[in-house]
This record gives C-alpha cells, structure tokens and sequence, in this order.
C-alpha cells in the first residue's frame, strides 16, 4: 500500500506506510506480553488509534476550497490497523485486509478516474442585463442541461447589468449545450468558461 502511495506521488509513501505498520505491530506485542492476568492488552491498542488520527490529519492539505490528503490519511490508518492485527496474532486478516485494500488503491482508483473523466468542472461567467428574471434564467437554462450547479454568485457589471458567476459540474457535451443556450436564452453581453 504504501509503494502504490509512493508511486503516485502522496505525502504518505512507502517508507511511513512501513514505519507505521512495524511500530503497531510492535506495540501491540509489547501490550500482550505486558499485560499480566489482570491487564487490558487493548489498551494500548486504543492509544494507536489515536496517535495515528493524529498522523493522518498531518497528511490532509486544505488549500483554496480543496481538500486532499484524504486517501492518504485513511491509507494510514488502514496499515495501523494491519499492524495491531499482525501484533495480535491474526496474520490471516492482516493478509486479507492488506490485499483489499491494494485493490481498493489500484482497481477502484482506475474506476474513479474514469467516473471523473466523464464529468469535468467548469466556471461560467455570463453577463446579463439586471433583474432577477434574468438570474433565475441563466440557474434554469444550465440547470435543464442537466448540469449540477456547485456555487452561484451574482455581483453588479456596468451600469444595468450584473454578471452571474457559476460553478458547474456535467459530462462535456452538457458543457458545449449550455453555452450555446445561455448566449441566446439570456440576451448576454459576455460569456466566459473556464475549465
């Protein structure tokens, strides 16, 4: 897991995701061969969840509205989890778990990124005269395109018009429909995508 981290560039590589299923796998040892009759092994095992909670929001980046880090963060918690597994004697599971989660990385990652090369984001910029008529036209007019608005705004232009900011999120060819509906629906004077 942690070389497939490593190999798409992710804070979280090979060597921490190592370092953090060892050190688990260690503590959890050390919890059961410290435990007399009367001790709780899993004590220290539920310290590991939260050391590591504490790894893992160290590898999540909030940036500009984006979050990333997450795959990463939960990567990390996944191999903590292998480690107490490997410790406490359950190979099998730590076996099997560790093979899932490679396909969950590697198989679903390859389905994810199919999925997101269908719909693809863009911000529109379209000026229109004022009035909120025109401002419910343009959210109607990209709305039954079948594209889903992710944030609208709407500031003064120049003297009697506004221009109407939006964020959408649809397949490509929903991309090319709207823009040609909106620059005859709403009478507008500019029209700018970014994609």
């Amino acid at each position: 897991m942690g070389l497939e981290r490593e190999l798409r560039g992710k804070a979280a590589g090979l060597r921490t995701n190592i370092l953090i299923c060892v050190g688990a796998t260690l503590f959890t040892q050390l919890s059961i061969d410290l435990a007399d009759v009367s001790g709780d092994p899993g004590r220290l095992a539920a310290q590991i969840v939260s050391g590591i909670g504490f790894i893992g929001a160290g590898t999540i980046l909030h940036s500009r509205g984006a979050v990333t880090g997450l795959t990463s963060a939960a990567t990390i918690w996944v191999v903590a989890a292998i480690g107490v597994a490997l410790g406490s004697g359950a190979v099998l599971e730590g076996v099997g778990v560790t093979l899932l989660m490679l396909f969950v990385l590697r198989g679903l990652g390859w389905i994810e990124g199919q999925v997101r090369r269908q719909a693809t984001e863009a911000t529109i910029s379209v000026e229109v005269p004022t009035g909120d008529d025109q401002i419910a036209r343009v959210e109607e007019t990209v709305r039954s395109c079948g594209l889903e608005i992710a944030d609208m705004h709407a500031l003064p232009a120049r003297e009697g018009r506004t221009l109407v900011t939006l964020t959408v999120r649809g397949k490509s060819h929903q991309h090319d429909e709207v823009r040609l509906r909106l620059l005859r629906a709403t009478s507008s004077y500019r029209l700018s995508i970014n994609e």
